[in-house]
């Protein structure tokens, strides 16, 4: 309690949003960014969780096109601005501290689906030795521990062991990345005996990162795999709708061209 305090006076907890400090014992956002930031929420693709502009369509385009070995999963923020900034605050700038916050909203966000997936352990992605002997933490795994407390479920650090040290994902097109994360990971357990299992990381893209830690965990007797990211990317879906309008236009255009000629002008 004394040493908290003391912490307090002389490292004040910032808004991991915002930067500003928070009065107070309390590690959170802050209530003027809590309003700010604004987190996913339907219309959504069924399977990945990102937002979807096409109310009647069930998946998005990136997950219409491609097969997951994950059963289903979610991201809480959009990987875009503020959101986007603070998560390279706590992965680059030793902020690990933010994934405390961000655990809880995580762990907060998925109590309904923690029930409904029957979750019996969880697997943070994991870092290569290397990198994460130079940051000296992995954020996934910081995110994890968080949800595991909150709801007091296994976690499994050891389970999924990253082999391949890979280039960053963000710097890599879809097909790119796939390729980037085939045999990029191991398992050490020959039997996962815990058949329903929810993977944990900070940001999904394309999902060729969740893809390839849920193929090698159910090769080894997982059943069902989920997954929780803190944010999510978003995808191709707006080209898809573009795509869309586009077909419309050029199909309306050949049916009444001549009313099509006086809007164009």
């Amino acid at each position: 309690m004394i040493r908290e305090w003391v912490e307090g006076i002389f490292y004040p907890f910032r808004c991991p949003i915002c930067q500003k400090i928070i009065v107070g014992q309390k590690q959170t956002i802050c209530n003027s960014c809590e309003k700010k930031i604004k987190k996913i929420t339907e219309p959504r693709c069924k399977k990945c969780g990102r937002p979807i502009r096409i109310l009647e369509q069930e998946n998005c385009f990136d997950c219409e096109r491609t097969h997951h070995f994950y059963e289903e999963g979610i991201g809480i923020y959009l990987y875009e601005g503020d959101m986007r900034r603070a998560v390279h605050r706590m992965k680059f700038q030793n902020k690990r501290v933010y994934a405390k916050v961000f655990g809880e909203i995580m762990a907060k966000e998925i109590q309904d689906k923690i029930t409904k997936w029957e979750i019996e352990a969880i697997v943070p992605v994991p870092m290569h030795k290397k990198k994460q002997r130079k940051r000296g933490y992995n954020q996934a795994e910081l995110l994890a521990q968080t949800i595991a407390d909150r709801w007091n479920i296994e976690i499994k650090k050891d389970w999924v062991v990253r082999v391949k040290e890979t280039a960053p994902q963000k710097d890599l097109e879809k097909k790119a990345r796939e390729n980037n994360m085939k045999k990029a990971f191991t398992i050490i357990k020959n039997d996962v005996e815990l058949k329903k299992i929810l993977i944990v990381d900070d940001i999904y893209t394309t999902g060729s990162t969740v893809d390839a830690v849920a193929h090698i965990l159910k090769k080894h007797g997982a059943q069902k795999v989920y997954f929780v990211s803190l944010c999510i990317g978003r995808g191709e879906e707006t080209g898809q709708v573009d795509r869309k309008n586009e077909s419309l236009i050029k199909r309306e255009s050949k049916m009444c061209p001549d009313k099509w000629k006086k809007e164009k002008k």
